[in-house]
């Protein structure tokens, strides 16, 4: 705290080895949640910087059971954790997309996340039946056996859920919300969320700095990593040293809209509560997401397939959206994106 100071004039950044050493203090549980909390808060003030980022990251990594870490070819796919309320969590649809195309697909996620307690791909995928472990061992046996499985962050880093409460009390997002993003295995391709604002060329430099060797950085919808179908979602690509611009523009493909998908208006959410706490938009997010499985057409089935374009040039088996669109296009359309819902069903219930 002393090193960061009270304002811009009388503090600096913290090095990678300062970054590292503050936030295993934090894990580890010695602080006090006054402490954290202003910690965080002062990190958000400053503005983050990947050195900070690279730091936090290893020292959570250190820490946490990371799954499919010899696995190759695999791409994971890392939205934000504290969720979305005004668009469904598509990243569901395309995850089973790319993994009917034949790319094996990890999705670290999280539910009811404090402050926005938003819905997540936990809450569509619990929705469906199709299962979410906090078992590390599990979730490989899943990602071999069937090229997909899904794993909540903190079945790997329990020492997230001590940190809820803080979150839950500041009220607003810290780098804690992209450290948690960045908990997974560093062979692995990465599809991360971001939030809008100057922050892609921090995120995609922290990948870099982490040893992933593929990965894209997406202002996608809410946050996420599914584009939007109204106007163009920026990005940055990760190819080895390369780091290349990304533009989604969902005309280019025939998969443009007037309208992003949306979750059904059921009310305001009371005090402290978010769509999360809200059993009829989780029921309404996973009809959506099945509905697009199951061949139905229209704004979310145009979003799932862009979404799942980008992960599978993310991944490198598409060399551009348009190949990735088609591929996705033909695991809909195919049923082979069904049949992995089907075999996650099917495993579930044994």
């Amino acid at each position: 705290m002393r090193v960061l100071g009270s304002n811009r004039r009388d503090g600096r950044n913290l090095t990678y080895e300062e970054s590292y050493q503050a936030f295993a203090t934090i894990l580890d549980g010695p602080e006090s949640e006054i402490q954290v909390g202003a910690f965080l808060i002062a990190l958000r003030w400053k503005g983050v910087t990947v050195e900070e980022l690279t730091g936090f990251a290893r020292a959570a990594r250190d820490r946490a059971r990371i799954p499919c870490q010899d696995i190759q070819g695999l791409v994971c796919i890392s939205s934000p954790h504290d969720g979305m309320d005004q668009t469904p969590p598509l990243d569901v649809a395309s995850g089973l997309i790319t993994a009917g195309v034949g790319v094996r697909v990890l999705m670290v996620c999280e539910r009811a996340v404090p402050p926005k307690r938003g819905l997540t791909a936990a809450n569509v995928l619990e929705q469906l039946g199709a299962g979410l472990t906090w078992d590390p061992t599990e979730v490989e046996d899943w990602v071999l056996k069937d090229r997909f499985g899904a794993i909540a962050a903190s079945g790997m880093l329990p020492a997230l859920l001590g940190l809820r409460r803080v979150r839950g009390d500041i009220g607003v997002r810290t780098p804690l919300a992209t450290v948690e993003k960045l908990v997974v295995p560093s062979n692995a391709a990465v599809v991360l969320g971001a939030q809008s604002g100057p922050v892609l060329g921090v995120a995609v430099e922290t990948i870099a700095n982490l040893g992933h060797p593929r990965g894209i950085v997406l202002q996608g919808m809410d946050g996420g990593v599914t584009p939007g179908l109204r106007r163009r979602s920026r990005g940055i690509e990760l190819d080895g040293q390369h780091q290349v611009p990304v533009t989604v523009d969902p005309s280019d493909f025939g998969l443009g809209c007037d309208s992003d998908p949306e979750l059904p208006f059921y009310g305001p959410p009371e005090d402290g509560e978010g769509a999360a706490d809200n059993p009829a938009l989780v029921r309404a997010a996973g009809g959506i997401t099945e509905a697009v499985i199951c061949g139905d057409h229209g704004p979310a089935r145009n979003a799932a397939i862009l979404g799942a374009a980008v992960t599978l040039k993310a991944a490198g088996h598409c060399l551009t959206l348009a190949e990735g669109v088609d591929a996705a296009t033909k695991s809909l359309d195919s049923g082979r994106a069904r049949e992995v819902l089907d075999r996650l069903r099917d495993r579930v219930k044994r």
